[in-house]
């Protein structure tokens, strides 16, 4: 596996600039596109509630109200974890593709390391926009705990990749 995300600096083997550049920022706008429509009042709290609720029931069995209330609190924010931790894992993806030949030169610490940088600055950026614009939204609330949350995801899980870089890299130089 030498793949851009794993830390070599093998860029799709598409010849065309444009479908190069299609195939690297796709599913950064696919995440996007996803973050958007959760961030509207279809999303909201009560809707996800009736959408969740019979799936959770079905697998782990019925719960009471009050109970069911912390559940479904706690999945929605794991879905906010995991959810911008996939956006940040499509912008580093995106940051590393980008900058696979113009810093060539560069060591690969640097630059994974801007492409880290940039892809949690990123998701942290797109966080900040989703909760404001859940202010203007009925039945939403544009909390800040939440684009910490969200930064967070992107953070752990950008971080378990670098991991996974400095592991192989040390696997590799045995």
């Amino acid at each position: 596996m030498t793949g851009i995300l794993w830390g070599g600096r093998h860029a799709p083997g598409i010849h065309n600039p444009w479908v190069s550049t299609t195939f690297v920022w796709l599913p950064v706008a696919f995440m996007l596109l996803v973050i958007a429509r959760e961030s509207t009042e279809g999303f909201a709290s009560l809707h996800t509630s009736v959408m969740l609720r019979p799936l959770y029931q079905a697998i782990f069995g019925v719960v009471a109200d009050p109970r069911w209330e912390h559940i479904h609190h706690m999945l929605r924010k794991t879905g906010h974890f995991l959810g911008y931790g996939t956006l940040g894992l499509t912008w580093l993806r995106a940051w590393l593709h980008m900058w696979a030949r113009p810093l060539r030169r560069s060591t690969a610490r640097t630059w994974r390391s801007l492409a880290w940088r940039m892809a949690i600055l990123c998701t942290a950026v797109v966080a900040s926009m989703d909760e404001l614009h859940q202010t203007w939204i009925p039945d939403r609330t544009g909390l800040a705990s939440d684009v910490l949350l969200d930064t967070s995801g992107a953070i752990i899980l950008c971080g378990l990749i670098a991991i996974l870089w400095r592991v192989r890299l040390r696997r590799i130089s045995e």
